[in-house]
Parts: C-alpha cells; sequence; structure tokens
C-alpha cells in the first residue's frame, strides 16, 4: 500500500489540505504503507520555493513524515512519453479554438438550454486544416478524447460512484507551449511510484472519473487505485470554508498558538461520530478508521478546535513548552495559567500580567476605599498559595463583602482582567510589590 499527498507550492497550507494530508498519512501508517509526499509544480509562473519549504515545516509541525519526495519538474521526460504514447493512440488530439471562441460555444449551449460540454469540433479536422491553421501561426493545445461509457467505483467514503463521461468536456492535458497539466501529471506520477489508495476531496469526484479514463488508456487495469473521497469543509455557519483559508493556514494557527496535536486530532475525526482523541500521531494513526465519516458535508467550528487546544493545553507539562513561553516564565507561572488558556499566545497576557507593567482598568468611585483596605491588609512577604485565601478573608471582615463584590475589584486591580487563572497561584508570582503599586493605582482610577 502507498499514498500520497500532492500539494501545489502557490500557497500556504490551509486546513483544508492539512485534513487530507492526514487522512493520507494516518490511513498509510495504519496499514503499515508508505507515505509519499509530491510537489505538484508544473505551473512554473506561480510555485515558488518558499511555498515548497513551508509546506515542509507545516507537514513536519503536525508530525507527518514520508518515505520518499519529489518535485514533477522532475519528471518532465515521462510525462513527455506519456503525452507521446496519448497521442499515438489517438487519445490526444490538437485543438485551435481560442477562449473566446470557446466561450462563444459555452454561451450558444447554454442558451439552447444543453449542457455546455466541448463539441470535439477539431476531430473534424482533415490533415490539410490543420497543416493550414499551423501555417498561419496557430499552436495547437491537446485534449484527451474520453471514453464514451461511465465510470464505476467503489469508494472508501462514499460508496458506489459513477462519472458519466459523454457528460464531461474532453479535458486539456498540453499546454500550447507543450507543457502538461496537473490532470496527466497526476496520472502518470500515480501509476509509476506505485501509488494504491487515494484520498482527496469530495470536489475532485468527476477528476477521478476522468483519471481513471486517463490511467486506463496509458495501460492501467480498471481496478488500479483505490479512491476515498472526503465530503467538503464549510465553516460555521455552512458557508464554503475557501472564503475563509487566508485565515485557517496552518503558519497563522501554529503562531496564535494552536497544537499540533490539537489540530491533528480536531480534523482527524471531523465529520465522523467519534471523539477527538489527544495522542501523538503515531498512536492516531492506530485508531484512524475511514468508514466512520460521514459522506455529509463537515463543519470546522474554531470554537471545537479551542475548546480541544484548551483541553491539550491544560495537561500539558512545562517541559513541553518551556522553550515557546515568554522569557522568564517559570514552571509555577505555567502551572497556574495553563487551564486557562485556549492558546498558547495567550501566555503572552499573563506574563505581562505577573511580570510586567500593567495599567489595572477604572473601576467605580466607592470601589476607591474598598482597594485603600486591601492595600493595608495586604500580608507581608513571604507569599504562597495561601496568602490569597489569608488576604481575602480579613478583607472580607473588615469590609463585609463577598462573592464578586469582593473578589472583582480585586481582580481588576491586580490583572487588568475580569476573568483569568486562580489569584491564589497569581499572586505569589505577582509579588507584594507589583500588587501594592497596582492596588493604589486603582485608588486614583
Amino acid at each position: 500500500m502507498k499514498l500520497r499527498f500532492a500539494p501545489s507550492p502557490t500557497g500556504m497550507l490551509h486546513v483544508g489540505n492539512a485534513r487530507l494530508a492526514i487522512a493520507n498519512a494516518l490511513f498509510a501508517r495504519r496499514h503499515g504503507g508508505a507515505f509519499q509526499l509530491r510537489i505538484d509544480d508544473t505551473d512554473i509562473e506561480r510555485s515558488k520555493e518558499s511555498h515548497v519549504e513551508a509546506i515542509q515545516t507545516d507537514l513536519t509541525w503536525l508530525g507527518i513524515t514520508w518515505d520518499e519526495t519529489f518535485r514533477q519538474t522532475e519528471r518532465l521526460d515521462r510525462y513527455a512519453k506519456a503525452i507521446e504514447k496519448l497521442k499515438a493512440t489517438g487519445r490526444l488530439y490538437p485543438c485551435f479554438e481560442s477562449e473566446q471562441e470557446l466561450a462563444a460555444k459555452r454561451e450558444t449551449q447554454i442558451r439552447q438550454r444543453r449542457a455546455p460540454v466541448y463539441d470535439r469540433a477539431m476531430l473534424k479536422m482533415t490533415p490539410e486544416q490543420r497543416a493550414q491553421a499551423e501555417a498561419n501561426g496557430k499552436v495547437p493545445y491537446w485534449r484527451f478524447r474520453l471514453s464514451d461509457r461511465i465510470i464505476q467505483w467503489r469508494d472508501l467514503v462514499m460508496g458506489a460512484c459513477q462519472v458519466k463521461l459523454p457528460s464531461v468536456s474532453d479535458p486539456v492535458l498540453v499546454r500550447t507551449d507543450g507543457t502538461v497539466l496537473y490532470t496527466l501529471a497526476s496520472v502518470v506520477d500515480d501509476l509509476e511510484t506505485d501509488i494504491t489508495h487515494i484520498i482527496r476531496g469530495e470536489d475532485h469526484v468527476t477528476n477521478t472519473g476522468v483519471q481513471i479514463d486517463i490511467a486506463e488508456a496509458l495501460g492501467a487495469r480498471p481496478d488500479h487505485f483505490r479512491f476515498a473521497h472526503l465530503p467538503l469543509l464549510l465553516d460555521e455557519n455552512g458557508g464554503k470554508l475557501s472564503k475563509r483559508f487566508d485565515a485557517m493556514s496552518l503558519r497563522t494557527l501554529r503562531q496564535d498558538g494552536v497544537e499540533a496535536e490539537a489540530l491533528v486530532a480536531y480534523l482527524a475525526r471531523l465529520g465522523s461520530s467519534d471523539d477527538p482523541i489527544l495522542v501523538l500521531f503515531a498512536e492516531q494513526a492506530k485508531v484512524y478508521d475511514l468508514s466512520h465519516i460521514s459522506k455529509s458535508a463537515a463543519r470546522f467550528d474554531t470554537r471545537q478546535l479551542l475548546a480541544l487546544n484548551h483541553k491539550l493545553l491544560a495537561q500539558t507539562p512545562f517541559s513541553t513548552v518551556a522553550e515557546r513561553l515568554p522569557h522568564g516564565a517559570t514552571e509555577a507561572f505555567w502551572l497556574a495559567i495553563r487551564g486557562n488558556i485556549e492558546m498558547l499566545s495567550e501566555a503572552k497576557l499573563w506574563a505581562s500580567v505577573v511580570y510586567g507593567d500593567i495599567v489595572p482598568p477604572p473601576q467605580e468611585a466607592e470601589t476607591s476605599a474598598f482597594l485603600k483596605d486591601a492595600a493595608a491588609l495586604l500580608p507581608e512577604e513571604p507569599w504562597d498559595t495561601a496568602t490569597w485565601k489569608l488576604w481575602t478573608t480579613a478583607l472580607k471582615e473588615k469590609t463585609g463583602r463577598s462573592g464578586k463584590a469582593l473578589f472583582l475589584p480585586l481582580r481588576l486591580a491586580l490583572t487588568g482582567e475580569e476573568h483569568g487563572p486562580e489569584l491564589r497561584d497569581l499572586l505569589p508570582l505577582i509579588g507584594r510589590k507589583r500588587a501594592l503599586e497596582r492596588l493604589l493605582m486603582g485608588q486614583e482610577g
């Protein structure tokens, strides 16, 4: 068994294609198969080396390793041989229509309420007509003549699938400059590198029918590949997630403090009835099951991801995150805040609260006297986790305040926030000097 992930280095990886990378890698590892990283860089103008490096960085961050890798631009000779074979068998034929001519044909078909399928007019060209077109300076692009049949397969997710090829336009496989398009290059690579299973998005179902036809034209047996098409991803409101891909890039999520383990756990189970489990990638692979994925579209809910990320951080030891925390952060600091953050980036806020200078928000005038009492009753150091209770008990007896009336003014004065980690744990980290200064500033406000 061998699977592949074949991103195009024309942009950043986002949660949509990360889901496919994770699915292919987990399935391969679950069944003891190999995993290939193929860089589909035939779009020379848009492909960038920086994107290749970013893809590799993102996959490594997710915990994905690959057994082999190559770029399509390293295999142009193999595509050229496939092109010549398809030309020789009459399956690739030259076309000379311009984009404007094709658009006019489509408009006519739509106006006549016919499907806008390519009419194969160029198949009727005589050798003399082709020679004349080329003599006039026209350079052909090449289309693949699809079979007049229905392609059927048993999908590992969608079940019985079929594509009626007569309702699909013959795809262009070679541009006028002779360069190959993805549709052909992908088939050649999959055949020649012994790919057995292909997991991709539901939007590729029609393309799958076309590529099966191309593969068979190149000599593949009908059942050479097994396919699994994952349902499309929607956003929280049921819209297409593609509109939000920039905000959902892996680089952005990583920089914001989303943990790879949480993202893999979420995407691996998204669209299934199984609850995410927070385990390392190798352990995730042991329980990955395509048969549990629903045929219905799945919703990517950022709130669910952050809840899972929060759960992971709350159980993460200091040693795992020490190098990623703000400078000077201690284990006591991490243990105090980890149960109250959704993303690691939030540690920066609490580091400023504990170690830096903050300006507490203004409070009601009647709170000034209370904060004055709080400053007067502030215990002497050394402080520990018992200090908070001793202090607030004394304040309660002095002022008669309790509950929110007692604790909220203190939290606002000491942290500048209405919610956050237990002050029992934060107070010793803030220290008496900073606490006193903030209480005095609160009185002035």
